[in-house]
C-alpha cells in the first residue's frame, strides 16, 4: 500500500528530472528490474511454489500468485502465439493508477506503470527465463483494459 501511495510522487519527480518520456520509461523499467531481481527471493520463500514446467505455468504463476501477493489483484492470462511463448496479462484494475485521473497531454508517450515490466523481467531473469515485457494497452491512454505482454525469448539451460 505504501508503494502505491508513493508511486505517483516517484513518477512525477522522474518527469521533472527527465525531459523525454522515453527516458522516464527507461528509468522506470531499470528501477523495476532492480526490484524484480531482489523480489524473486522473497516470492520464492513466501509462496513455496514448485518449478514451473512450461511458459504457460509461469505466466499463470505470475498472474495468480505474484500479482495477488504484491499488488492484491489477479490479472487474467491469455496466450497470444501458436508457439506458446507469448502471453498477455490483462488487468481490469491496476492499483498503481488508483490515484491518477489521466496523463497530461504533454506526456502522451509516458508509460506510467513501466516499473511493472521491469519487475517481471528482472524476476524472470533471476530464474533463468529471458523475456521481453511491454505494455500493450493502458487504461490511462484510453484503452479498455491494461495489458502487459510477456514474450519468453529462450528456454533456460539445464
Amino acid at each position: 500500500e505504501l508503494f502505491v501511495l508513493t508511486y505517483g510522487a516517484l513518477v512525477a519527480q522522474l518527469c521533472k528530472d527527465y525531459e523525454k518520456d522515453e527516458d522516464v520509461n527507461t528509468c522506470l523499467d531499470r528501477m523495476g528490474y532492480g526490484i524484480g531481481v531482489r523480489l524473486i527471493d522473497d516470492f520464492l520463500a513466501r509462496s513455496a511454489v514448485k518449478k514451473c514446467r512450461s511458459y504457460s505455468e509461469t505466466a499463470d504463476m505470475i498472474a495468480q500468485v505474484a500479482f495477488k501477493m504484491y499488488l492484491g489483484v489477479t490479472p487474467s492470462v491469455s496466450c497470444s502465439s501458436a508457439a506458446g511463448n507469448e502471453f498477455s496479462l490483462i488487468l481490469d484494475k491496476n492499483p498503481l493508477v488508483d490515484f491518477v485521473e489521466e496523463l497530461p497531454a504533454e506526456r502522451a508517450s509516458l508509460c506510467y506503470c513501466n516499473i511493472l515490466c521491469g519487475v517481471i523481467r528482472g524476476a524472470l531473469e533471476m530464474v533463468h527465463l529471458a523475456a521481453e515485457v511491454t505494455f500493450l494497452q493502458d487504461r490511462l491512454k484510453g484503452d479498455a483494459v491494461t495489458e502487459i505482454g510477456i514474450t519468453f525469448l529462450r528456454k533456460a539451460e539445464d
